[in-house]
């Protein structure tokens, strides 16, 4: 095969090998079928072919039990191959969208025409991404801009990256080396210079790599920062609910509102809570929260969630995260 040219790109992720064998086998029943099917039309096209001018067709026998069982069988079987393939196709699905529990949450914003890529750790990167072997890793994406897709092919995995809303992918690469990252969906003049590489390491030369990068922040400091300089401490304090929810523990817990209905409050919930408070009112609270649209970017967005979810309800034990972010600021989010 030309090497710069592959017909089909490395496996260097858990879930790869599972993507492939769920492509090759309906690739393989769909070419079966067809060859099946073709060969019949071939076959029976030639013994019932007509011979001479004045040969006609005989009519129908009486339909049999023969002909009962044959109908019977080219429906079944085709539907049993069919939701066979569905649910092994549905559980690759599912395994692809749900991060493990214990994945290390990266960040990406897309933008024309440029990944941009926040670490935890609070290294930066563009085009770029360097993570261990063997980990897992959860990327939460949005886009300043246009819709863009993140697609890396040896990973075997792709998601759409919106702007306005939080998307999220997962991978745990097991084999080191480089390997491409693109954009996937047309988003402009530039669209085919949105490239990169992601780069995977072994632990000890990734941590290595994390200790060479100079003036890094981790994100929940940089949030916890300007959640104090967005006077977000005023009414999000931490000794009272008077003003506005306390946020320490909010992530993923359900939240009343005004109207009756209940959220989960997730990304997407937290991030529209600081661009438009009015649109879900917690239930027992007044609409004073301004808003913070086009006064924070994606990247401020993203610290401040980060911040929000390091925070923990009293008597847990604070992340280091947290604990260090505290100083800085009341340890209480962005919500109204």
């Amino acid at each position: 095969m030309f090497p710069n040219a592959p017909l089909f790109p490395e496996r260097a992720s858990a879930m790869a090998a599972e993507v492939d064998h769920l492509f090759f086998a309906s690739l393989g029943i769909a070419a079966f079928f067809s060859l099946l099917i073709a060969s019949f039309i071939v076959y029976l096209g030639t013994k019932y072919r007509r011979r001479s001018a004045d040969e006609v067709g005989r009519p129908p026998r009486p339909e049999s039990r023969a002909t009962t069982v044959l109908e019977v069988t080219w429906s079944v079987v085709p539907l049993a191959i069919l939701i066979g393939l569905f649910v092994w196709g549905a559980r690759v699905y599912f395994a692809i969208s749900r991060p493990p529990a214990d994945a290390t949450e990266f960040f990406v914003v897309g933008k024309q025409w440029m990944w941009k890529i926040q670490h935890p750790e609070g290294n930066r990167e563009i085009n770029e991404l360097h993570v261990p072997i063997d980990r897992p890793i959860k990327l939460t994406m949005t886009s300043e801009d246009v819709i863009h897709s993140f697609f890396i092919p040896a990973f075997r995995i792709k998601q759409d990256v919106l702007p306005g809303r939080y998307t999220t992918l997962w991978f745990q690469a097991d084999r080191p080396g480089t390997y491409h990252l693109f954009c996937a969906q047309y988003c402009g003049a530039e669209h085919s210079k949105m490239a990169g590489w992601v780069s995977v390491m072994e632990p000890h030369e990734y941590q290595a790599w994390l200790a060479g990068e100079t003036g890094r922040r981790a994100p929940a400091a940089s949030g916890a920062d300007l959640f104090a300089a967005k006077a977000c401490n005023t009414c999000h304090r931490p000794d009272t609910a008077a003003r506005a929810p306390i946020l320490a523990g909010l992530p993923g817990r359900p939240v009343r509102l005004q109207d009756g209905r209940t959220v989960i409050a997730d990304d997407g919930y937290i991030r529209e809570s600081i661009l438009d408070p009015q649109a879900r009112i917690v239930a027992g609270y007044q609409p004073i929260m301004p808003t913070f649209k086009d006064q924070l970017s994606e990247d401020d967005l993203i610290q401040l969630l980060t911040y929000i979810k390091s925070l923990r309800p009293p008597g847990d034990d604070p992340s280091p995260i947290a604990a260090s972010a505290a100083p800085r600021a009341s340890r209480r989010g962005a919500r109204r």
